[in-house]
C-alpha cells in the first residue's frame, strides 16, 4: 500500500521513505527512485527517495531527517504500539509539521487504551468505515475537526489485478500448476500462517465442504493456499491436513514465498472465490486483490471486510457505522453485494494483551463455513465469474473508491485541506489534574 499511495502521489508530493524491515542489511543508505518513479507513472519531475531501516524508525533518524530533508508533514501507519517511540516526541515534531496517520483497528470494544495515539494525530485518515466510527468515539472527549478524520479505503491497481481472457502464457501457466488436470471449483487463500488468521479452520471447513459432494465432484475441486506450510506463528498445515482431510477428497495445494503481481494475477484468474475465516481483520487486502480479478468473496462480517461486501441498510444505502451501530458483525442488515457471501460469527470472545487490553475474536463455525463454500459452489462457474465482475466493477466505481489511483486522490484531497487549515501545537501544555 506504501507503494501504491506513492505511485500515485507522487505527482503532486514528493517523498522520502523510511523503508523498515526486521533487520534491514542496507540500513542508512539512501536509494534514489525518482527516475524509476518518472518513467512508471509518465511525468518528469517526482522526487522519490528511500532510506532501509531495521524496525520502523526511532527518534534520532527522525531528527535527522527533519533536519536533512525539511519534510512538510509525515506519514505513518499500522498498528500505533509500533510508533510509541514517535508519539513520545510529537510536541517536538508537531510545533513544526503535522502528523497524519493511516490507522486501521479491527474490532470492538471501543479501544480506550489508542486515545492519546489518535489525540497526537493532526489528520487521521482511516481504512474502514469501522475505523473511523472507532476513532470518532474514542476521540468524544476530545473531539476533532471534520475534515480531520476522514474514511479512505485501501485501493488496487486494476491494471495489475484483472480478469485475464485469452492469454497463452497463463493457459501454460495453469496447465503447468494443476499437472494436467482439470477442475470445476477452486478456492483461493492468500495471506500469512498466524494464529488469528485460522488456517487450521479453513482446512476443515474445506472438508466440509467436500464431504457434501461425490466422490467424482470432488475430485474436481481445489483449494489452494499461498503461504507458509509451517510457521511457528501459526500452525503444522500439512499435519492439519493429514489428520482431518481425505487426500482423496480433500484436494489441497501449496504455493509459498513471494513472487511478482504477474504471477499473483495468474492465481486470483485460475480461482473462483477468495476464501477467509480470519479472528481479526482490519481489512483483507487479498480478498480486494481477488475480487479485482474477478473472484467471489467468502468471508467474515467483520472489520474492513465489511466494507467490501458493500451491506445495504433498509433504504438500500451502503451502511455507515455509528454509536448505535457499531459493527454488522451481528447480521442486523443481511443484503450485500451478489459478489460476496458473508459468514456471521458463531461466537464472540474478549482477547487482550498488557499493551491491547481487550478486543473481540469473532469466530465463524467451521461447518457454517463449509456451507458457504457449498453454496458458492452450487452457482456454478459461469454465475460465479458473473457476479465476481460485478464486484470488480463496484470496486472502480465512484461509490466504492477502492481503486490505487482514488486512493492516491484521496491522501491528496485531504492532506491539502490539513495544510490549508493546520496550525503548530504549542511547545507544552498545562493541564489541571484534580487529584480527589
Amino acid at each position: 500500500m506504501v507503494r501504491e499511495v506513492v505511485l500515485n502521489t507522487a505527482h503532486h508530493f514528493n517523498w522520502v521513505n523510511l523503508g523498515a524491515a526486521i533487520k534491514h542489511p542496507e540500513q542508512g543508505k539512501a536509494f534514489d527512485l525518482s527516475d524509476q518513479i518518472n518513467e512508471q507513472i509518465g511525468i518528469t519531475d517526482s522526487e522519490v527517495k528511500v532510506i532501509p531501516w531495521s524496525g520502523y524508525g526511532d527518534d534520532q533518524i527522525i531528527r535527522q531527517l527533519l533536519e536533512q530533508e525539511k519534510p512538510d508533514a509525515i506519514l505513518h501507519f499500522t498498528d500505533p504500539r509500533y510508533w510509541t517511540w514517535l508519539y513520545r516526541m510529537e510536541k517536538e515534531i508537531r510545533t513544526k509539521i503535522p502528523m497524519v496517520f493511516y490507522t486501521i483497528w479491527d474490532d470492538l470494544p471501543y479501544p480506550m487504551y489508542n486515545r492519546d495515539f489518535y489525540r497526537s494525530d493532526d489528520l487521521l485518515l482511516c481504512i474502514s468505515k469501522q475505523t473511523k466510527n472507532l476513532v470518532e468515539n474514542v476521540l468524544k472527549d476530545y473531539p476533532k475537526e471534520e475534515w480531520q478524520t476522514q474514511y479512505v479505503p485501501h485501493g488496487i491497481d486494476e491494471t495489475k489485478f484483472y480478469p485475464i481472457i485469452n492469454d497463452l502464457e497463463f493457459e501454460a501457466f495453469k496447465e503447468k500448476f494443476y499437472e494436467g488436470k482439470e477442475y470445476d471449483f477452486v478456492v483461493f487463500w492468500n495471506s500469512r500462517n498466524i494464529r488469528r488468521k485460522n488456517p487450521g479452520d479453513l482446512v476443515t471447513a474445506w472438508r466440509v465442504f467436500t464431504d457434501q459432494l461425490t466422490d467424482e465432484q470432488a475430485e474436481r475441486c481445489l483449494f489452494i493456499m499461498h503461504t507458509d506450510p509451517v510457521d511457528g506463528n501459526g500452525t503444522d498445515i500439512p499435519a492439519v491436513i493429514e489428520t482431518m482431510c481425505d487426500s482423496k477428497r480433500a484436494k489441497i495445494k501449496f504455493t509459498n514465498g513471494k513472487c511478482h503481481e504477474k504471477t499473483l494475477n495468474y492465481y486470483y484468474n485460475m480461482a473462483d472465490a477468495q476464501f477467509m475465516m480470519t479472528d481479526n481483520e482490519g481489512w483483507g487486502l487479498s480478498l480486494t486483490e481477488g475480487l479485482m480479478a474477478g473472484n467471489m468473496l467468502i468471508a467474515p462480517v467483520q472489520g474492513g471486510m465489511q466494507d467490501q461486501m458493500r451491506f445495504e441498510d433498509e433504504n438500500g444505502d451502503w451502511i455507515n457505522f455509528n454509536t448505535e451501530f457499531p459493527t454488522n458483525s451481528n447480521g442486523k442488515y443481511k443484503n450485500c453485494g451478489e459478489w460476496a457471501i458473508p459468514m456471521f460469527a458463531k461466537t464472540r470472545s474478549l482477547k487482550g494483551s498488557p499493551p491491547t487490553p481487550y478486543i473481540y475474536a469473532t469466530q465463524v463455525d467451521v461447518e457454517d463455513a463449509g456451507l458457504s463454500l457449498l453454496k458458492c459452489y452450487n452457482l456454478g462457474r459461469d454465475e460465479i465469474k458473473r457476479r465476481g465482475l460485478v464486484g470488480r466493477e463496484w470496486l472502480l466505481s465512484e461509490e466504492a473508491r477502492m481503486t490505487a489511483r482514488s486512493m492516491g486522490q484521496n491522501f491528496i484531497d485531504h492532506i491539502n485541506i490539513l495544510f490549508e487549515n493546520w496550525e503548530p501545537v504549542e511547545k507544552f501544555t498545562i493541564e489541571k489534574v484534580d487529584w480527589n
